[in-house]
């Protein structure tokens, strides 16, 4: 190989590896982004987060492309959460922020993989019209991204709580399976998922490992995961 031939091979290296730094850069911006508009209750805008294929993953059932991403956050959380309106209530508390993320971005760069926490602490104030409550909640993100007309866009947001507790009393006496999964698929349920997730997740005090993407940082070997001690009954 001439020198030129090998001075342009590296630099077609180098500059890979930077357009992957500016993906994961982007990625992680997209990401924190979500976070930031669910604290504050703009739904609207976490829609447009997402390719016009995208999925959400949550409490049992996947809700699938545009209709069903807008079902779960428009029709059912911004229904729930501030009656209709794009935006923060007074007195109500969602604030998500987004921890630990490992970003794998594909050697072509048009697929990415995400792996990250939430540590949510959310409630309403005594002073707010409804049922005045406070509580924690943590879960994990396994996401997959796309990159559209070079646009990253989330895919599919798979969030798995895991676990919960009121603030005075904290996680130590949550009640088992205290919030259900989904049990009835749309249109069955107007604001219930396309398809359930089987097996159902469970949350605390079940410590299920949701199934890395990536295979271990130094061994490089696959993660072996054992969950048969992490349910009730072992």
């Amino acid at each position: 190989m001439t020198d030129i031939s090998t001075l342009t091979a590296r630099l077609d290296k180098l500059e890979h590896e930077l357009a992957i730094q500016q993906d994961i850069h982007q990625i992680r911006r997209i990401q924190y982004a979500y976070g930031y508009f669910i604290d504050k209750s703009q739904y609207n805008e976490v829609v447009d987060l997402f390719a016009d294929d995208g999925d959400v993953w949550f409490l049992g059932g996947i809700y699938k492309g545009k209709a069903g991403v807008r079902r779960l956050y428009i029709e059912r959380f911004q229904t729930m959460f501030t009656q209709g309106h794009n935006g923060p209530r007074y007195g109500w508390l969602l604030d998500h922020p987004q921890l630990q993320m490992i970003i794998d971005v594909a050697p072509d760069r048009n697929s990415a993989q995400v792996r990250g926490r939430s540590m949510m602490q959310a409630g309403l104030h005594d002073s707010a019209q409804g049922n005045p409550r406070a509580w924690w909640e943590g879960g994990i993100y396994e996401n997959d991204y796309v990159r559209v007309n070079g646009v990253w866009k989330i895919k599919a947001l798979r969030y798995f709580p895991f676990w919960h507790g009121t603030f005075d009393e904290g996680w130590q006496k949550t009640k088992i399976d205290f919030i259900p999964m989904a049990s009835v698929c749309f249109p069955t349920d107007p604001l219930g998922p396309d398809e359930l997730i089987t097996p159902a997740p469970r949350l605390w005090p079940a410590t299920d490992t949701v199934p890395y993407h990536y295979v271990h940082p130094v061994t490089c070997a696959p993660i072996v995961i054992d969950n048969s001690r992490a349910r009730e009954g072992f």
